[in-house]
């Protein structure tokens, strides 16, 4: 009834006998990996494979979505849905006791394996309805990590969702906490063009899972709906950015995101994405709005009574040596402090170097404009004050956004002066971009709130200042128009020398993640595309000025009917003036056909196809040795010599054999001469019934008759 692995027990009493779900070979991968190799070589395999799967259940940074809670050795844990273990690792270092629970017993193997060392963990294999009759009521946490969704399935109820929570909730202590990290199915990545997780279709959890499916994702409100229905009052919201699966910095109600803060929000990594639009405009506008609650990509939901910590964020996607996380916790009274710890041993004197830091670099800076925050050492971390006011990005920011160019001038002087001061010292700040420096909200200092990569060595100011001006420009894209002109005269270089400077920080970068790939670089192994939807827009253009180089089709009946065989397609400039085919290549809709063409003497009809697509037609000339020769055409008229083709196959027909009676014929020239302009077919539906009289709308169909007129 129970295996052994290592230090860890896993117990089998409710194992249905066989793995109801499975990744497939995958799992057979990760679970030899596991087998053979230490915890501290998943990095390198991980960029070695370049795939989705291996990152997703080994990648160490899976652990920032719980290792900001303030779990300790006195408290007793439980992870339902705990599958490969890929938060197991964190809940062991930190609590006294942890069992699991998972269905599959393949995925607890891997678990097992990954953290065979570990004495304080119990797996228990099998259906959560099986087990948990016989769980304690003494947990004082509970998690559910990207579990609570599939609860449907856990459940099999009429009320899935509310009778898991119902459930989970009796086997907390009075004073204990359930923990749910979920998709948010109004985050902000799946309006933007993410596919929705679980399904891998565009804008499912948007349209609220039309297609059906056992998973469920919710908004804010229908998790709080669920909560209702279980007479939960006690609870608070946190907001994991980019989302729970790799979150670098954690938000809550008392600290939102502030403007210009959320800018990493295209390392997709399971699968290609649209690109509908700039992320993180959109996000600032939603931050100045207040609705960020609303669009976050997931929640973290915390059941019970609140955390001291308000903000967490994860400095850990670099060399264990300078794996960091920077906490903001808030008191009853609302006083608010930081601080910085170190996340692996290796990282403590880290720690110890920025206080240090501080001090030197608030020698450097006495008498100058920046100002450094005050720090107070900790055991094993540092205490830095807080301090309220908007950073130098935001207000830089703010100035592009007014087309401010003075303002935005300013501020840069103003830095630039800042950074010279005392510019010969030997102690230097390499990271003074302008995220880590704030305005004090009341007395306006200049103060350098992080200071963690400062070095004993002389760095030249115009490095300093390139690399602000890098790390501003990749953050949005709005910024993008600033001129390179206004960089080249602040810094006294040429484009051509940009490269250094570039390769510089790019072998900072390096020394940072201890020449380790960071998630950006692991994104771009996987190979996952974003895929600008302008891009695709012009894309289409191009497909469409390509198919109107032979978009005229002219059908010859020789007695036998239209066909496709005796039909024939006229190049753009087979059939228009050069004025019209420079119009079509510039992206321009409407056209104009201008031919000349011999007639056999076997055509008995002739139809000419002027389009490919829904349009408005003015036949202008249709001349057969000089003569006006008659036609009749699929569409409706709507004016004189004017049709309307709700159609993608518009089409002008005329009788040889009837023109041969009126005195001329075949073997003759037909001149014609067509105006064209392409049209959504809602509207040219709407201009056919108009024409019909069925909607009296005579002012738009005079509206569009004056475009042919003006032209």
């Amino acid at each position: 009834m129970t295996e052994q692995i290592g230090k860890i027990t896993l117990d089998y009493k409710h194992y249905p006998g066989e793995d109801y779900y499975c990744d497939g070979v995958i799992e057979d991968e990760i679970l030899d990996i596991v087998k053979n190799n230490s915890v501290s070589e998943y990095p390198r395999i991980i960029e070695e494979r370049a795939s989705w799967p291996i990152l997703y259940h080994l990648s160490p940074l899976r652990e920032n979505i719980v290792d900001w809670i303030p779990v300790d050795k006195s408290m007793k844990v439980l992870e339902v849905g705990s599958g490969c273990g890929a938060i197991t690792g964190a809940f062991s270092r930190k609590a006294g006791s942890v069992t699991c629970i998972d269905l599959s017993k393949k995925r607890s193997m891997i678990n097992a394996y990954r953290h065979l060392e570990c004495d304080n963990v119990t797996i228990q294999v099998g259906n959560f309805k099986d087990i948990e009759p016989e769980l304690p009521d003494d947990y004082d946490y509970i998690f559910l990590i990207g579990v609570f969704e599939y609860g449907q399935g856990y459940m099999g109820t009429d009320t899935p969702y509310e009778d898991f929570m119902a459930i989970l909730k009796k086997h907390m202590k009075p004073d204990g906490r359930l923990v749910i990290a979920i998709e948010n199915k109004f985050g902000l990545k799946y309006w933007a063009g993410c596919k929705e997780d679980h399904y891998g279709t565009y804008f499912s959890g948007l349209e609220d899972y039309p297609n059906g499916g056992g998973v469920r994702t919710f908004t804010r409100r229908g998790l709080e709906k669920i909560m209702r229905a279980n007479g939960i009052e006690e609870y608070s919201f946190y907001y994991p950015y980019p989302d729970y699966k790799f979150t670098t910095t954690v938000y809550s109600d008392e600290y939102l995101p502030q403007v210009g803060e959320l800018s990493s929000n295209l390392r997709n990594f399971d699968r290609d994405r649209l690109q509908l639009f700039d992320e993180k405009n959109v996000f600032d506008n939603i931050i100045r709005e207040g609705a960020f609650h609303e669009f976050s990509n997931s929640y973290a939901l915390v059941i019970g009574a609140p955390l001291d910590i308000k903000y967490a964020k994860f400095s850990n996607d670099r060399a264990e040596e300078y794996a960091i996380r920077t906490d903001i916790l808030q008191d009853m009274a609302g006083n608010r402090s930081v601080f910085k710890l170190p996340l692996s041993e290796r990282a403590k004197e880290h720690i110890q170097n920025i206080y240090t830091a501080g001090e030197r670099l608030a020698e450097r800076f006495q008498g100058g404009k920046f100002k450094i925050n005050r720090c107070i050492r900790r055991e094993h971390a540092i205490e830095l004050e807080y301090v309220k006011g908007k950073t130098l990005e935001v207000l830089l920011d703010e100035c592009l956004d007014r087309s401010d160019e003075a303002g935005f001038r300013a501020l840069i002087d103003t830095y630039i002066e800042a950074i010279r001061y005392q510019e010969d010292s030997e102690i230097n700040d390499f990271d003074l971009i302008f995220s880590n420096i704030i305005v004090e909200e009341n007395t306006g200092d200049w103060i350098i709130i992080d200071y963690e990569w400062t070095f004993p060595v002389r760095i030249s100011y115009e490095k300093i200042l390139f690399r602000a001006f890098y790390c501003y420009l990749v953050g949005s894209l709005k910024r993008r128009k600033l001129s390179f002109d206004l960089i080249k005269e602040k810094l006294g270089i040429e484009e051509q020398n940009v490269e250094q400077y570039v390769t510089q920080e790019l072998e900072f970068q390096h020394y940072v993640t201890g020449n380790r790939k960071s998630m950006t670089e692991i994104h771009s192994a996987i190979g996952m595309q974003n895929i600008p939807v302008l891009t695709l827009e012009n894309q289409y253009q191009q497909q469409m000025i390509r198919s109107r180089q032979k978009h005229v089709q002219v059908y010859a009946d020789h007695g036998n009917g239209f066909s496709e065989e005796d039909s024939c397609f006229l190049t753009d400039a087979e059939c228009m003036t050069e004025a019209s085919v420079q119009k079509l290549q510039n992206g321009m809709a409407g056209y104009e056909i201008q031919m000349d063409l011999e007639i056999e003497k076997t055509v008995k009809q002739l139809r000419i196809d002027p389009a490919m697509e829904t349009c408005m037609v003015h036949v202008k000339a249709l001349e057969l040795d000089g003569i006006k020769v008659d036609y009749r055409t699929n569409g409706k008229q709507v004016g004189k010599d004017l049709y309307c083709f709700a159609t993608t196959d518009p089409n002008v027909m005329l009788s040889i054999s009837e023109i041969a009676k009126q005195g001329s014929g075949a073997g003759e020239t037909l001149h014609i001469c067509m105006e064209v302009l392409p049209m959504a077919a809602q509207m040219a539906e709407c201009m056919g019934a108009t024409a019909n009289g069925t909607t009296g709308q005579t002012g738009f169909v005079s509206k569009i008759k004056g475009l042919f007129r003006e032209k």
